[in-house]
């Protein structure tokens, strides 16, 4: 098989696959702040309860497929569901063919979905789930095992924005910043390293300020703001492209 049969047959599998994922996340998103299980009760209607057939458990096309609505009770199906879904199987895509084939590559699918389904949470309810968090901090136990050599690296990181931000919460009283947000630094810090959390925080705040500034003026969104969709924004961007932003910007000063 040629390289680019074997990218080609690589982004087929990661396009599949982040489509199954993404229906999964979908359950997390309904299911966790409701403190509903997520592995052993099957998908149902949450209108109707109606238990769904395999038909309409095909990640997108079923969703298309009946039009938007319960198959059952006719009760409309949020347009969450198959942007979820989408999303899901682009950010595999966009990894696959950033990283190419690789352990982190794997570790970094599993680390949007997770951003993912944290982003939709605490836009909602402006708050992170600690399972959610944890899962990273998994994630990030294993990035330091595939780089032993650089252990300190991923430490480092573990510390290196959520020890400032529990400074922050500890003078502010909790008002300046979110607990959940301090362990997602801290997990996602273990996960790709000081250097690339550091810059995940510098852009989740650009990226947050921005977006909600306009949200303010068009929607007179409140002055209150989730930080978690930005922050996530920002870890996964500094994931991919933080050492080729560090590099350009380091080297600005070489000249």
């Amino acid at each position: 098989m040629s390289e680019g049969q074997l990218l080609i047959t690589g982004l087929v599998l990661a396009g599949v696959l982040g489509l199954l994922i993404g229906s999964f996340l979908n359950v997390c998103i309904y299911r966790i702040p409701r403190g509903e299980g997520i592995a052993l009760e099957p998908s149902h209607c949450p209108n109707c309860k109606t238990r769904l057939k395999w038909f309409e458990l095909i990640p997108l096309f079923s969703w298309i497929g009946l039009k938007g609505k319960c198959r059952t009770c006719k009760h409309p199906i949020s347009k969450q569901y198959p942007i979820v879904e989408a999303s899901n199987m682009l950010l595999y895509l966009l990894i696959v063919w950033v990283c190419g084939f690789q352990p982190v590559t794997v570790l970094y699918c599993l680390m949007a979905s997770a951003l993912l389904v944290l982003s939709v949470i605490d836009f909602r309810t402006f708050e992170i789930p600690f399972g959610i968090n944890l899962f990273i901090g998994v994630l990030g136990l294993f990035a330091l095992a595939l780089d032993y050599k650089n252990w300190l690296l991923y430490v480092i990181g573990f510390f290196a924005v959520s020890v400032p931000l529990l400074l922050v919460s500890f003078i502010t009283r909790g008002r300046g910043i979110g607990g959940g947000d301090i362990k997602l630094m801290a997990a996602a810090g273990l996960l790709i390293g000081w250097k690339n959390i550091l810059l995940a925080f510098f852009l989740g705040c650009i990226i947050g300020s921005v977006i909600h500034l306009i949200r303010m003026a068009v929607s007179k969104a409140g002055r209150v703001l989730a930080m978690g969709p930005y922050l996530a924004a920002g870890i996964l961007l500094a994931a991919l492209w933080g050492e080729t932003f560090l590099k350009w910007y380091l080297g600005m000063f070489r000249e």
